[in-house]
């Protein structure tokens, strides 16, 4: 249901004039730890819901360098991409070279698979190409940089000449941003007898078969996966588990992945959390975010599910977010198998949002590199083109796996590991998915309604799904269709009154009384519309998230403190926020004559007809910064 301000209060209450701002601010980090601002460091974050992710397994995107393909070790690679355990030759030269190609399509983000150094043996039959059977965390996989690059970050933190930093270098001129697996549960398999030999930049430090300072778990593999204590203690699949009770192993983890920070990665994506406590994860993005403000942090929790207690408190508590398998699950069972219920099966998913704190930053997906790719299950293109536009427009941050725009994919097997791993092979920048890709890129970051806001089903059968994005007087309005040509005799949508153009498709539509009649949809059709109201601008922007309140229809969050934004204490003067769903009210806050200064604030609830509620607690403090994007994030008291 609409939450709307009480009347009482004017709309004049939060308009603002202030000069104009980008889209978003990126702060840059102070220089070194020891310059480090008090004010940066507590008050500024990153905000990646307009980012548009593309996930690279680097050894199977593109060839860049020949010269590194062989590597120290011959064995492990084959020329011919025949053998789907052994190398490739992909690089990350061959990342620069096709950064333009990505560029072009609305790429805002780049996940790249691990680049540690990795063990150069096989193990039952497979090389270490996917990068999760780490040997040193502090140096680069030789393969992946020019033949003679001194791999070493500690030998390089100077000079920063490597391929890695030319990477880093070019995606940034580009306004690119790059995400680092990376993976703190455990580091290498049994190979020829070696387990678990661990480095510190070329210096053995632990050896699982002769672990004298107690840096592995020696409990065995995993033998109950609904024994919580076996799932974070055992081995997965045989891989040597870190001890995280040691504090040196935490202390070598923490370091190491600190040098990758300090030399431009921008985000980290972290492989198998489910598998660690709670607590070490807290500890890690504590640290990290003491390091690096800025920077942003989801996780793998295999097939989480907001159903899942486990995975939802994870998401809510251990500092960073996590991938979205829940709505993977449910997209692909809609739209790639045929489920029965289609569209309600993803609406169920969306139905429990109000089950995370931040619904809108879970990263969302429809296939990835541990489950066979989405045209392996339903090979039909036109369907994939509805799987993505779901994924561009709905609530959370889109994660495209590479080649997914190139239609790639291998059946062998149904695809599932390794074939959902091939070499990719064609760079058409006309593809339909390629377009739609670039189109919604470009909405996501123009529309705050697409990357901030809520989120209403506004007409839901198994074969046609329309929604309305909200945000302020910002509106994206979405049709999807999985059946056969289909007209809807009417349809609300909110828009304003007059005639829409599709960004897709660019037919034109007339709205009346905010619907439309008599919707055409095309046999697996997609249809959008993008209203972008009036930014919020100002010195510094503060975004506003409170969880924690229940709120009733015709009810209003609002953030009342002892400045002039947020009305002097006065609570009619308060800054209202926007509902976001049953968790969570939102709101970007512009601040000028008080940006730098120390405010207290606390929040209320507006309620037609009656008093304000205010939070039973005391006021909380903060320095607001003096320019920028910052992020509060409350619970109500």
């Amino acid at each position: 249901m609409v939450q709307t301000p009480p009347s009482q209060f004017s709309p004049e209450q939060y308009k603002v004039d202030a000069p104009n701002q980008e889209v978003e601010n990126i702060i840059k980090s102070p220089a070194s730890e020891t310059d480090i601002n008090l004010e940066f460091l507590y008050t500024r974050d990153i905000e990646f819901r307009q980012e548009t992710i593309y996930f690279i397994v680097v050894d199977r995107f593109y060839d860049g360098d020949p010269d590194n393909s062989e590597g120290i070790n011959s064995e492990l690679y084959d020329p011919t991409g025949k053998d789907w355990g052994k190398y490739w030759g992909g690089d990350l030269q061959g990342v620069i070279d096709k950064l333009d190609y990505l560029k072009n399509m609305g790429v805002t983000a780049i996940w790249l698979t691990p680049l540690f150094e990795q063990v150069e043996e096989l193990f039952v039959g497979n090389a270490a190409i996917h990068g999760y059977w780490t040997k040193d965390f502090k140096r680069i996989n030789p393969r992946f940089i020019a033949e003679g690059e001194n791999p070493s970050l500690n030998a390089t933190q100077d000079t920063k000449d490597t391929t890695f930093d030319r990477l880093i270098a070019e995606m940034h001129k580009r306004n690119m941003k790059l995400i680092l697996d990376i993976v703190c549960n455990h580091s290498t398999p049994d190979t020829s007898g070696s387990k678990g030999e661990l480095y510190d930049d070329g210096v053995k430090i632990a050896d699982f078969h002769n672990d004298v300072n107690n840096w592995y778990h020696h409990y065995g593999v995993v033998q109950n996966w609904e024994d919580e204590w076996q799932v974070q203690n055992c081995e997965l699949a045989g891989l040597a588990t870190f001890n995280e009770n040691n504090s040196e192993y935490r202390q070598y983890i923490k370091s190491a992945i600190k040098q990758w920070l300090d030399r431009g990665v921008d985000a980290l994506r972290v492989d198998t959390v489910k598998h660690m406590p709670i607590w070490f994860w807290q500890e890690f993005t504590g640290d990290m975010y003491n390091h690096k403000p800025d920077v942003f942090i989801f996780g793998e929790w295999i097939y989480s599910n907001p159903s899942d207690d486990r995975s939802v408190e994870f998401a809510n508590h251990s500092g960073m977010t996590i991938l979205d398998f829940g709505l993977c699950v449910a997209i692909r069972a809609a739209l790639a198998q045929g489920s029965e219920n289609g569209f309600h099966t993803i609406q169920y998913i969306f139905d429990q949002d109000h089950r995370y704190n931040g619904a809108t930053e879970l990263v969302t997906f429809i296939d990835n590199h541990d489950m066979s790719r989405f045209q392996s299950l339903n090979p039909d293109p036109a369907m994939l083109k509805v799987a993505i536009a779901l994924i561009m427009t709905c609530r959370g941050i889109p994660c495209i796996y590479y080649g997914t725009e190139q239609y790639l994919h291998d059946d062998t097997d149904g695809g599932n590991d390794p074939y959902n791993r091939p070499m990719m092979d064609n760079w058409d920048i006309e593809t339909k998915i390629y377009r739609y890709v670039r189109l919604l890129s470009g909405l996501r970051r123009l529309n705050p309604a697409v990357s901030m806001g809520s989120h209403w089903q506004k007409y839901l059968t198994e074969d046609v799904y329309c929604y309305l994005r909200r945000y302020r007087d910002s509106l994206c309005f979405v049709a999807l269709n999985r059946g056969g040509e289909v007209t809807l005799a009417e349809v609300e949508t909110e828009l304003p009154d007059g005639e829409h153009t599709c960004i897709i498709t660019r037919q034109k539509y007339e709205v009346k009384d905010g619907k439309i009649h008599n919707l055409t949809l095309a046999e697996r059709g997609v249809i959008v519309f993008s209203h972008v109201g009036e930014r919020i601008k100002g010195q510094t922007i503060v975004r506003v998230q409170l969880n924690g309140v229940q709120t009733q229809p015709g009810e209003t969050v609002v953030v009342t403190g002892d400045c002039p934004e947020l009305g002097n204490w006065d609570i009619s003067k308060a800054y209202p926020l926007e509902y976001i769903n049953t968790n969570t009210w939102f709101g970007e806050i512009p601040f000028n004559e008080t940006a730098g200064k120390l405010i207290s604030y606390k929040y209320a609830i507006w309620r037609e007809g009656r008093s304000p509620l205010r939070e039973n607690s005391v006021p909380r403090r903060w320095v607001v910064a003096k320019e920028g994007t910052v992020k509060w994030r409350d619970m109500w008291a």
